[in-house]
C-alpha cells in the first residue's frame, strides 16, 4: 500500500527509520512530506494515490479527502480530529485512528509549569534579575493547600488532578462523568459554576465541542476570583479569548496560562491576549516534548499495523 505521511512527526530520521520498519518490511511504499506545505490544491495532488495517510494537526478537508480515490484509512498523529472532515470520511467510508495518550504527562507537566510560573512571577522576574532588579513589588504565592479546580477528568485531567493532590492542593472537578478511581483520592465533583466559583486556579482538560466552544465566556469569568488563575493546555477556543483579556485588564481574575488560543502560531501582533496583564503564553508546545514526539509515532505507525489486521485501535470511525 502507498502510506502518505504529510507532515513531520517530529522525531529524527533515525527513529523514524526504526518506527516504519515494520511497514517497509511488509512491502509498503512511504511517501513523505516535510515541507509543510499545507494548501488544499496542493494537498489534492499529494494524496490522489494514496491508500492510507499520516497527518498531525493539518487540516484536512472534504475536498482534499474526495480527491484521494484509493484511500481507506487515516492516522491521526495526534489526540484531537477536530481538524479531519469526519463526515467526508463516513461517507466515503474511510476509517480514522488518533494517537490517543502519547501526550498526556507531557501536557499534565506543563500544566503545572504555567501555574508556577504565575505564582512566582517567574516570567517577569526573569527579565528584572537579568536588569540588575530585586523581586521588590512582586509576591510569590504558594501552590501548596490552594483549591485546584479541574474542568474534565479524562486521562489528562486526572494525572493532572493526581499531581495537584501531590503538590497538597485541595481538587474539586466537573466531567459529564465521575471517575471513581480520583474520588477515592480525595477529589470532590462539582458543578461547572462551583468549581469556577470555589478554585484559585481553574484548568481546562475538555476537548472543543459545539456544547463547549467558548464555554469560559464574559458571563463564567465573572464567576471565577479575582484572585485566581485560568490555565489552558486544551484547545483554544474552549475560552473567549477576547473575554479573556478584558477580564485580566478588568482584574476580574488575576492571571492566566494559555499554551492554546484560538488560532494555532504565529498569533498576530495585534491579538488581544497578547497585550494582557499577568499572562504567560507558550506556542501550543504542552504535546511536544521529544518523548511524547516518539509515543506519538509509534502509536501511529501501530494503528496502521492493527487496521491492517482488522484490529483497528484507537477508533475515531
Amino acid at each position: 500500500m502507498k502510506i502518505l505521511i504529510l507532515e513531520h512527526l517530529g522525531i529524527s530520521d533515525e527513529d523514524f527509520n526504526i518506527l516504519t520498519k515494520p511497514l517497509t518490511d511488509n512491502g509498503h511504499e512511504l511517501v513523505v512530506y516535510n515541507d509543510g506545505i499545507s494548501d488544499n490544491e496542493t494537498l489534492k495532488v499529494r494524496v490522489k494515490d494514496a491508500e492510507i495517510l499520516v497527518l498531525g494537526n493539518m487540516p484536512l478537508c472534504g475536498e482534499v479527502i474526495n480527491a484521494a480515490e484509493k484511500l481507506n484509512y487515516i492516522s491521526i498523529a495526534f489526540t484531537g480530529y477536530n481538524h479531519i472532515d469526519l463526515e467526508k470520511c463516513k461517507e466515503k467510508g474511510i476509517k480514522v485512528s488518533n494517537a490517543a495518550g502519547y501526550s498526556t504527562h507531557s501536557v499534565a507537566e506543563l500544566t503545572f509549569g504555567l501555574i508556577t510560573a504565575l505564582l512566582r512571577n517567574i516570567v517577569p522576574l526573569d527579565a528584572i534579575t537579568r536588569a540588575g532588579g530585586t523581586k521588590n513589588g512582586y509576591r510569590q504565592i504558594d501552590l501548596n493547600g490552594k483549591t485546584l479546580g479541574i474542568l474534565g477528568t479524562g486521562d489528562i485531567g486526572s494525572a493532572v488532578a493526581k499531581l495537584g493532590l501531590a503538590y497538597g492542593c485541595k481538587v474539586i472537578a466537573y466531567n459529564r462523568s465521575v471517575n471513581t478511581e480520583l474520588i477515592a483520592q480525595g477529589v470532590e465533583y462539582k458543578s461547572l459554576d462551583e468549581v469556577l466559583t470555589l478554585s484559585d486556579i481553574v484548568t481546562l482538560h475538555i476537548p472543543l465541542t459545539n456544547e463547549t466552544q467558548s464555554l469560559i465566556n464574559k458571563d463564567k469569568l465573572a464567576l471565577m476570583k479575582t484572585s485566581s488563575l485560568l490555565i489552558n493546555t486544551a484547545i483554544g477556543p474552549i475560552v473567549d479569548n477576547d473575554a479573556l483579556a478584558e477580564a485580566l485588564h478588568n482584574n476580574t481574575i488575576a492571571g492566566a496560562g494559555l499554551d492554546r488560543v484560538d488560532m494555532e502560531p504565529p498569533v498576530p501582533a495585534d491579538y488581544p491576549i497578547l497585550q494582557a496583564p499577568n499572562t504567560v503564553l507558550m506556542p501550543h508546545i504542552g504535546f511536544a516534548t521529544d518523548e511524547a514526539m516518539i509515543r506519538r509515532a509509534n502509536i501511529t505507525f501501530s494503528n496502521i499495523i492493527k487496521w491492517e489486521k482488522g484490529a483497528q485501535e484507537n477508533i475515531v470511525i
